[in-house]
């Protein structure tokens, strides 16, 4: 009889890490090609080529799962987008980084998981609170981004980072979630370009004084 030790112990995780994984993995496929309502236990496992059993034994819930899996979306967009928008140094770049991001997001199919898991959370009164906290640190990335963006200029009077950074996100979703719908992407990056145009006038503005405030000088 073959007796159990470090070895088994450090093989049985591994084992279990790499279903996990699999299961996160199907999960994101299962959300992008055929939305929540098709993402169910035996699709997901099916996809994973595992037993449903497998779903609830290492997570619980099928909504958890999914909630796993928005969770490894939003970590490879935030591992590649923190360093983009850390970047950007003025609102011309900001605005760079923003067509850049959703460009990627449209062509990796990020936005139908994002979409979906918003729209589940309509529905499904637990899931709300849950997704609302994942949207929270991309506010807060992006309001940081806006302030470098900004510094105190006589934008940032006329625009508060903290509520700029609630309408880009806003607005970057809309646009992602219209695109998605409509299959329209060109159409979305044709807004993005007007917004950089925007952009340039306002690093304009940047550069202005107003009485009272703006940038040292004084």
């Amino acid at each position: 009889m073959a007796k159990s030790g470090p070895h088994a112990g450090t093989a049985r995780r591994a084992q279990s890490a790499d279903v996990r994984a699999a299961l996160v993995t199907a999960a994101i496929d299962a959300l992008r090609e055929t939305g929540f309502a098709g993402a169910s236990a035996r699709e997901i496992a099916s996809r994973a080529g595992c037993s449903q059993a497998l779903v609830f034994y290492h997570y619980g819930s099928v909504n958890d799962l999914l909630l796993a899996a928005l969770d490894e979306v939003s970590a490879r967009r935030m591992a590649a987008y923190r360093e983009l928008l850390t970047g950007a140094s003025s609102v011309t770049a900001l605005a760079e980084s923003g067509r850049a991001i959703v460009t990627h997001d449209l062509n990796a199919g990020y936005v139908r998981v994002l979409v979906e898991m918003i729209t589940a959370a309509h529905a499904v009164p637990e899931l709300g609170e849950q997704v609302a906290e994942r949207l929270r640190p991309w506010r807060e990335l992006t309001e940081q981004a806006v302030r470098r963006a900004l510094g105190r200029s006589a934008a940032a009077r006329l625009m508060p980072p903290d509520l700029a950074a609630r309408a880009l996100v806003a607005g970057f979703l809309g646009l992602e979630l219209l695109a998605s719908l409509d299959g329209d992407d060109e159409g979305a990056l044709d807004v993005l370009d007007r917004v950089g145009s925007l952009a340039r006038l306002l690093d304009v503005l940047a550069g202005l004084r107003l009485p009272g405030g703006g940038k040292a000088g004084r």
